[in-house]
């Protein structure tokens, strides 16, 4: 009788772990997978994919000074976060000019020679590798004049 019992209570726990495991691999499936930007991989694919000239100038170390900088940007203004702050349902727009002018008076202040286009070039790679990672949204639609 004791093999009885213990044969159905395997089965109603291999059911149980079925139901469970099978509710959250649906529920998996249908949200987007979570975005992460490796600090490490991002250095080497802007590096891999600067302009030949710019890549002459910059080292991985000021690449990366200029990926911090601009990830110092994106927190102030609320486009990243470390999973902790609350999911926010409104569009963020960043633009380039503000975006090139933060990275290069933070050069200025630390004492880096940093010139525009190698900051352009740098940004410009950088929104490849995010768009290569799928941590882009869509392009804004035009504001209409109403």
């Amino acid at each position: 009788m004791t093999l009885v019992y213990a044969v159905v209570a395997v089965a109603l726990i291999l059911v149980i772990a079925a139901a469970v495991i099978g509710r959250e691999a649906r529920r998996l499936d249908a949200e987007a997978p979570r975005v992460v930007f490796d600090p490490d991989e991002a250095v080497e694919w802007v590096a891999n994919h600067l302009p030949y000239e710019i890549s002459a100038e910059l080292s991985h170390d000021d690449v990366r000074r200029v990926l911090d900088w601009n990830l110092e940007y994106f927190k102030s203004k609320g486009v990243s976060a470390n999973g902790s702050t609350p999911h926010i349902d409104t569009p963020i727009v960043v633009g380039g000019a503000e975006t090139v002018e933060y990275v290069l008076n933070r050069a200025r202040s630390s004492g880096v020679p940093l010139t525009s286009p190698q900051a352009h070039a740098v940004l410009d790679a950088q929104m490849g590798y995010l768009e290569a990672i799928g941590a882009i949204g869509p392009q804004a639609p035009p504001e209409e004049n109403l």
